[in-house]
């Protein structure tokens, strides 16, 4: 696209208005509002058709509006992409933030060609990615009613002396009994809801293991699963987060992109690195810190690893069986070298993620080889 005969829009999208900068090739600024509904976005549409010259490039930031307005502008044949707002050129003396500013801001970084863009996922991507989030907050929920119910007992001087939350624990929580009806009924109530929240996370599971046994998440999900510490639930939140995978063209850039490479700020001749970025998809960085963990323990196959690893290829049970010893050396020589326990998982992470690229780059290729044998 030629800078100087199109026009280039940045639209500041909120819950019910979308604040439009449109910079035309003369440099000349058309700007206006719109509200959020269907019948507004389609004004929208014929309008900047209508006022453009030249080419037209439209782009938002990614935010809680998600990718509805995307589609629809993309639909109607408008280039609209949606950029990464952590990824957006900020002067350090700009101290002044307004609807009209921001999307004058972001269609002069799209002139200048400054913008990241954001892969949105299609409508059915998105779908499932969702599902893994609910079940992901249902797991939050759990906790925070777990907890509700431990420190209700903690104050009445009630304590388990074993591991919580075992049958054990919960025959023991079946026989308390207390002196006062309202705290008979706060017993009840914080035990019901703990309950209730065990339920929806176990439906939800369901539901992930179900979807996990479909196409196109049955092959890439069978091969994480031949990970220790990846089962079926961490396995579906990678391939889901992970949309359009080929876009990670290296490890390096997927590490990147889960932001668990060090931070760094360098001059001159001194050299100063610290902790991960963490920026990018916070759910996937979770998920392989906890897929770390088990790198402290020696490599074996347990029952469960070999049952999940049944009729997978060899190469990916090779490739995680070579991950399984080079995790826990990268583990405990870290240890040895006096790093804290947190740090070496993280540090363990970012190496998980160089084999989980060798694996589900491997996905996309497989694919392609079948749709060339179907043509």
């Amino acid at each position: 696209m030629e800078k100087s005969d199109s026009t280039f829009v940045g639209l500041d999208t909120s819950k019910q208005t979308i604040q439009v900068a449109m910079l035309l090739p003369d440099g000349c600024w058309d700007e206006w509002q719109e509200r959020t509904d269907s019948r507004s976005v389609k004004r929208l549409t014929r309008r900047l058709q209508h006022r453009a010259v030249g080419e037209l490039a439209v782009c938002y930031e990614a935010g809680p509006c998600g990718y509805a307005l995307q589609r629809q502008l993309t639909g109607a044949g408008v280039d609209c992409t949606v950029v990464a707002p952590s990824l957006i050129p900020v002067k350090p003396g700009d101290r002044v933030k307004t609807d009209r500013r921001d999307a004058r801001h972001l269609a002069q970084c799209l002139r200048a060609g400054t913008l990241t863009a954001v892969r949105p996922p299609t409508p059915a991507e998105e779908a499932v990615r969702d599902l893994c989030r609910c079940r992901d907050a249902a797991r939050v929920d759990r906790e925070r009613a777990r907890h509700r119910l431990g420190k209700f007992l903690l104050r009445r001087g009630l304590h388990y002396p074993g591991r919580a939350w075992t049958q054990a624990h919960r025959r023991w929580l079946r026989q308390l009994a207390f002196e006062h009806a309202m705290d008979r009924v706060v017993f009840a109530d914080y035990l019901r809801a703990v309950e209730l929240v065990e339920e929806r996370l176990a439906d939800l599971e369901r539901q992930l293991v179900a979807v996990s046994q479909t196409e196109p998440y049955r092959e890439p999900v069978g091969w994480l699963r031949c990970y220790r510490g990846i089962d079926t639930v961490t396995a579906m939140g990678i391939v889901s987060e992970l949309h359009g995978f080929p876009r990670f063209t290296s490890p390096r850039a997927l590490m990147a992109y889960l932001g668990l490479v060090p931070s760094e700020s360098s001059s001159g001749e001194r050299t100063r690195r610290g902790g991960i970025t963490k920026t990018g998809n916070r759910h996937v960085r979770r998920l392989l810190i906890e897929a770390a963990w088990p790198a402290r323990h020696r490599p074996a196959v347990s029952k469960a690893l070999r049952a999940r690893r049944e009729g997978q290829p060899g190469w990916v049970i090779a490739l995680a069986d070579r991950a399984q010893v080079r995790l826990h050396k990268r583990y405990w020589r870290l240890q040895a070298r006096g790093k804290a326990h947190n740090k070496a998982v993280v540090a363990v992470a970012r190496e998980l993620v160089g084999f989980l690229w060798a694996t589900l780059i491997e996905v996309d290729a497989s694919a392609r080889t079948q749709g060339r044998a179907a043509a």
